[in-house]
């Protein structure tokens, strides 16, 4: 039909292309092209490497200055090789009105998160060791938390939610990123992030890692992990130096925001590694045991239990030597060693079954239970009667 014409119900208003006359040349497969590559199709395929370490050698040589792995290199290290599927590389930070598209994604690949589902200890507990595993990328705005980097989160989440997978996050970040410009949201209060992971707490295995500085939103996060691991450079503040100056609190430098020597003795940090490379371990140590039984084990001699406790009831002993002599040969994990310490707290296993333990310890106020012990042991109680842990208590206690 043309403009202007009066058309009725049924009646085409567009030609019908193709009907099948001897004039239409149909294409066969010899006609095409198979080594041709659309220039979407190109993109796509090419847009991921801008976050890949190999292709960016500058950065990546600055952060190996300084010490530090890359978010990649540490999930390369935590993953079994070639289990990671990655979330979300595509994205890019939310600042089209301030810097160009290709500058975006040259800059700020994955907007400074990557993160995916990978096997962790797969097939060595009698699952496939299943996690989602995210890590904020340093080396991208120095970490902060984006506008798509939380969306990517809150997906992550939701995936760990529905499917009970554990969760790994690296913390390193200086929090929330004041720069994006793109969005119309007034408050924020479509980031949903903080909301999932809390309600992941109890369902799920939360593992938090950190090395450098965590301040903010990132320590938001890494403060709601069930264990936080963290290395001896590390600094965790729920404000960070800018929040602390802004609110009139002084100047500071951020390695002087929390850094590890208060956290460890103040039941912040679970577990205090020496680097980067320790901290992994210690995550899929600590994960391991959730993930199932161990079939093969070796127990220490156990007529070594018969010497451990002095006969004289007033003589002091070593209750970690004790905890060493009962349960499997390098099975025990101290969790918050310096914090609450007339409590010990950790995870072990008893011919291969993991276990959580509870022990007095005799050389602190003889083995009384004070405040913060206190608070060590029942918040202790709580993760392993949310994962079905039995417990393995060792009582000697005045009161």
């Amino acid at each position: 039909v043309t403009p202007g014409d009066a058309i009725g119900e049924g009646v085409p208003l567009l030609g019908f292309v193709g009907d099948g006359s001897t004039e239409d040349e149909v294409a066969t497969d010899a006609d095409l092209d198979l080594d041709l590559i659309r220039p979407d199709l190109a993109e796509s395929v090419q847009r991921p490497g801008f976050g890949l370490d190999e292709n960016r050698s500058e950065r990546v040589a600055r952060r190996h200055g300084t010490g530090k792995r890359t978010a990649r290199e540490n999930l390369a290290d935590l993953i079994d090789p070639g289990s990671f599927v990655e979330n979300g590389p595509l994205v890019v930070a939310a600042q089209r009105k301030r810097r160009s598209v290709q500058e975006l994604i040259e800059q700020t690949p994955g907007d400074g998160l990557v993160g995916g589902i990978g096997q962790v200890n797969g097939g060595l507990f009698g699952d496939d060791g299943q996690c989602v595993v995210a890590s904020y990328d340093y080396m991208v705005l120095a970490g902060t938390q984006g506008h798509q980097n939380h969306r990517k989160k809150d997906r992550l989440f939701e995936i760990a939610h529905r499917l009970r997978l554990p969760v790994v996050l690296f913390a390193e970040g200086g929090g929330g990123r004041p720069g994006d410009t793109d969005g119309v949201q007034v408050a924020g209060l479509d980031c949903l992030a903080f909301q999932l992971f809390a309600e992941l707490s109890g369902h799920v295995p939360l593992v938090g890692i950190n090395g450098g500085y965590c301040f903010a939103g990132n320590a938001a996060l890494l403060g709601c992990c069930d264990v936080v691991i963290a290395t001896q450079d590390s600094n965790v503040g729920m404000g960070g130096p800018a929040m602390i100056e802004g609110g009139g609190l002084g100047v500071f430098h951020p390695a002087e925001v929390g850094p590890i020597d208060v956290q460890r003795v103040n039941g912040v940090v679970d577990i205090v590694a020496e680097d980067e490379a320790a901290a992994v371990a210690a995550a899929k140590r600590y994960l391991s045991y959730f993930q199932g039984s161990l079939t093969e084990w070796e127990a220490p001699d156990q007529r070594l239990l018969r010497h451990a406790i002095p006969e004289n009831r007033l003589r002091v002993y070593d209750m970690h030597t004790v905890i060493e002599q009962l349960f499997d040969v390098g099975s025990v994990l101290d969790l918050r060693a310096d914090f609450g310490v007339g409590m010990i707290t950790a995870l072990a296993r008893i011919e291969g079954r993991a276990v959580g333990v509870i022990a007095n310890n005799p050389t602190h106020l003889a083995g009384a239970i004070d405040a913060d012990g206190a608070d060590k042991a029942s918040r202790f109680l709580q993760l392993c009667e949310a994962f079905g842990l039995p417990i393995v208590s060792l009582c000697d206690t005045p009161g």
